[in-house]
């Protein structure tokens, strides 16, 4: 089949956009305003950008609180959210009046973080403290809406040191982070396996696909 987004003919009941690209990880973002009030959400248009300095995106529309949380105090976090978390972070993403505070209506506990402002969720494995750096605005289909890509410096990261494996490495099959699969779909990682590269120069590539300090890789 082919179809024009533009047009929506595909002719299916349901869009299948969101289902094709994924799994999408799951950024399970926390912010304050600008009076102090928590809020935390979770976002499945999210991603890494580069490494060193390490970015992160995310992605919502123009009138979610979180990007203006960010945008306004110039910080927020990236909770891992993972398959057991899964409950909490499907209450945290429904629609609230401003000021509600999602964490505690999923019965969450918050912890400070070490640099910026927005506090962690506790019971996640991995937080990322970030400084807001940028956001790129997209027009939306109809007038006056808009999809704001919010980017951030990661600063900080905590690691809980259970889903450290004894090589130095992340168990990430301990942690299951969890996914979005379109629909009301989702996924956790459960099967990883390794491909290294091939051909010339792939020593030195496996060395950064490892994340090998840059002075292994000369």
């Amino acid at each position: 089949m082919f179809y024009e987004p533009r047009k929506g003919n595909h002719g299916l009941p349901f869009n299948p956009f969101k289902s094709i690209t994924v799994p999408r990880p799951i950024g399970w973002v926390s912010t304050l305003d600008v009076q102090g009030r928590l809020n935390l959400a979770p976002f499945s248009q999210f991603q890494n950008l580069g490494f060193d300095p390490p970015y992160v995106m995310f992605a919502a529309a123009g009138r979610a609180d979180s990007p203006r949380n960010a945008q306004d105090t110039g910080a927020f976090v990236v909770n891992m959210a993972t398959y057991d978390l899964r409950e909490a972070v499907n209450i945290t993403a429904q629609t609230v009046a401003p000021g509600v505070n999602e964490a505690e209506l999923a019965g969450l506990e918050m912890i400070p973080s070490h640099i910026v402002a927005p506090p962690r969720v506790a019971a996640s494995p991995v937080q990322m403290e970030c400084r807001y750096h940028c956001t790129l605005v997209l027009p939306g289909r109809e007038p006056g809406d808009t999809n704001c890509v919010v980017v951030g410096e990661v600063v900080g990261i905590h690691i809980k040191d259970e889903f450290i494996t004894a090589d130095g490495r992340l168990d990430v099959l301990k942690m299951r982070p969890l996914a979005r699969m379109g629909y009301m779909d989702y996924t956790s990682v459960t099967e990883v396996f390794t491909m290294p590269p091939h051909g010339s120069g792939a020593g030195s590539l496996s060395l950064g696909l490892e994340g090998r300090p840059t002075s292994e890789r000369k």
